[in-house]
């Protein structure tokens, strides 16, 4: 459950846009997205090893 402090004669606006800026950093979402489906551990690693991959490709052609 998300917290947000709000002060006296502070917008509702204001509030809500901490409210969204709090909720994105807990990843909340993220979470509930990623365990919606299984998926076995190693397409996880084979995706994480694809990832390393492209990230190292990118870097070598920008350097």
């Amino acid at each position: 459950m998300l917290i947000i402090d709000v002060r006296e004669m502070e917008s509702i606006d204001r509030a809500l846009k901490k409210y969204k800026k709090k909720f994105e950093q807990s990843q909340t979402l993220r979470q509930l997205r990623k365990r919606k489906h299984f998926t076995k551990p190693s397409i996880q690693r084979r995706a994480e090893v694809l990832k390393a991959v492209h990230r190292q490709e990118y870097i070598a052609k920008n350097v």
